[in-house]
């Protein structure tokens, strides 16, 4: 099932890179490397890989910034990103997220954890594949501005319907609280943790409340049967 999977490894630390090359191959990835953001960049465009494993610290540009390069291309809004770091400053967890990481691993990188850690992520694509496959009960029409679940149309407010379009985009993907309030609320709207909150709370009396998981600490995601 590995050779599936294309991993991108971005250190500029040549025997990091060599220690996680070796392991990844040897567990049947397919694997490509770069040795700073700006490379790192360009080799994603080409490739599309299914995960980055992202240096923090690097010349040229750091991950951070090249994380939030990333994210803004649009052919690499599925790839998954973990960075490795050995900081363990908050600021960098914080600055990591907000840039779109989906994951850390910590430096040094022991190999058994790092196939842990890697699998686990990896899994996050067979599960998003897998409610994509699933029959869509639940959708949202925009020209008429309705929900359709099951065949029957409902109206609800403006807010609710762009949260219930924003996670319906990608079911099974988590959406942090971020994100959220930035693509539905905006950035110059100052709006609390409990506007979603009550949000969600209403969209889950609508559509039922097993639809809306929430995946504490992060966001939410939606569940389709």
């Amino acid at each position: 099932m590995n050779k599936d999977y294309t991993i991108l490894v971005v250190d500029d630390e040549e025997d990091i890179v060599e220690l996680l090359s070796y392991n990844l191959k040897k567990e049947g990835f397919r694997v490509h490397t770069a040795s700073d953001g700006k490379m790192a960049i360009k080799k994603a465009k080409e490739i599309v890989p299914d995960l980055i494993l992202l240096d923090v610290m690097m010349p040229e540009m750091d991950g951070i910034e090249a994380c939030g390069e990333i994210r803004a291309e649009d052919s690499l809004a599925s790839t998954l990103i973990a960075f490795l770091t050995a900081r363990g400053e908050d600021y960098s967890q914080i600055a990591g997220l907000d840039a779109g990481a989906d994951d850390y691993i910590t430096k040094p990188i022991r190999p058994k954890v790092l196939i842990s850690r890697v699998n686990a992520l990896l899994r996050r694509i067979k599960d998003e594949n897998a409610e994509l496959e699933k029959p869509v009960t639940l959708k949202v029409d925009r020209e008429r501005y309705v929900v359709i679940q099951q065949d029957v149309e409902m109206s609800i407010p403006r807010k609710e319907f762009e949260l219930l379009a924003l996670l319906l985009s990608k079911p099974g993907k988590v959406f942090s609280r971020e994100t959220i309030l930035d693509v539905v609320w905006g950035q110059e709207v100052v709006v609390g943790d409990r506007t979603i909150d009550v949000h969600i709370r209403k969209l889950r009396e609508k559509i039922g409340d097993e639809t809306i998981k929430t995946v504490k600490g992060v966001g939410y995601k939606l569940q389709l049967e």
